[in-house]
């Protein structure tokens, strides 16, 4: 089928915004709980909490309030003070792909492995706010059994983004793996925080193409909201020489990733949690930003480093890819009228 115009824009040119995806999801999010979805994970036994009076953070700052604690996350969300009352949270599980992080067992039989995605994930619901938003980055082998999942618990999906990066393990027995799945769901999306304007970029009508239709507009001349596939300088991987790079810790996710998911999604004074603290990203971007922080971590020593990171050595690319263009091809050059001859 053909698109057609729409004449009905303030600003010139464009065509019509389909509104069946934000609408279809919306719908998901009141039926499939209804339904009788069955996935592996759900056959296999189930994990009690272990639920402590005692709770105390390991580490705890102030101005703004960062604390880390150490422990299963599923036995930390169940005991949280703050549970109910989180604005916003982002979770880089392990994959279970055998990656050594130190006390954690990164080689579950797969049927477990999805059970203990479940039971965190459903942690990560309770804790959240009526209004609260859950960013999960995820790998190929789960990213589907995790959509599944959170959209039978009742939540509304408005991004799958997707994390693209250029140096993927080398391999030749299959395509080379250079993304990671960034999974951006809500309890309520009428309530949701979004702050569209603090995360804006150059658009391709602008940097590539001169298009004095993107300088009409009566707003943020020449900016978009980024497109759902992330990539870009200070974007890859963490490894070799990074300055951001912190040893000992492994799969680390760049700073701008998290700059762009909390400033898009909370409010300075708002609280962010990461149920798998990992190298610290998290607590340190949202310490810069003015947010509030939970960190949980399984490992000690890896708190204890995510910790130094958090309080010591602070964000590194505050703001390095605020108003950087993602265009992958060089700007256009403007065509000279060639005069008419009479």
């Amino acid at each position: 089928m053909a698109e057609h115009k729409n004449t009905s824009f303030s600003r010139p040119g464009g065509y019509a915004m389909p509104s069946g995806a934000t609408q279809g999801q919306r719908k998901a999010a009141v039926d499939l709980p209804k339904a009788d979805i069955r996935l592996y994970g759900d056959s296999a036994p189930g994990y009690t909490p272990r639920c402590r009076t005692d709770l105390t953070p390991r580490f705890h700052a102030a101005d703004p309030d960062t604390r880390v604690y150490i422990g299963d996350c599923r036995d930390v969300l169940a005991s949280l003070p703050a549970r109910g009352e989180v604005d916003l949270i982002f979770a880089d599980p392990p994959f279970n792909w055998d990656v050594p992080y130190d006390e954690w067992r990164d080689g579950m039989p797969r049927v477990e492995y999805e059970r203990f995605t479940f039971e965190w994930l459903d942690a990560c619901i309770e804790a959240l706010a009526p209004h609260g938003s859950l960013w999960v980055n995820i790998p190929d082998d789960t990213a589907a059994e995790t959509v599944v999942h959170l959209k039978r618990r009742g939540l509304t999906m408005i991004n799958w983004c997707v994390w693209h990066f250029r140096f993927g393990q080398n391999r030749e027995s299959s395509f080379i793996m250079s993304k990671v799945h960034a999974l951006y769901f809500v309890r309520d999306a009428a309530r949701r925080t979004w702050n569209a304007d603090a995360v804006l970029e150059p658009s391709d009508r602008a940097t590539i193409y001169s298009d004095p239709r993107t300088m009409a507009k009566a707003t943020n001349k020449g900016m978009r909201v980024p497109m759902d596939v992330w990539y870009g300088q200070y974007w890859g991987r963490i490894q070799g020489n990074n300055k951001e790079r912190r040893h000992l810790h492994h799969n680390q996710i760049p700073e701008v990733y998290l700059e762009r998911v909390i400033r898009s999604c909370s409010n300075p004074g708002d609280l962010v949690l990461d149920p798998f603290l990992g190298s610290g990203t998290t607590g340190t971007v949202a310490r810069a930003l003015g947010r509030r922080s939970i960190g949980i971590e399984f490992s000690a020593a890896n708190a204890e480093s995510a910790w130094e990171r958090i309080v010591e050595v602070g964000m590194i690319r505050t703001g390095d890819a605020s108003d950087r263009s993602s265009a992958i091809f060089q700007p256009r050059k403007k065509r000279r009228k060639t005069p008419v001859t009479p």
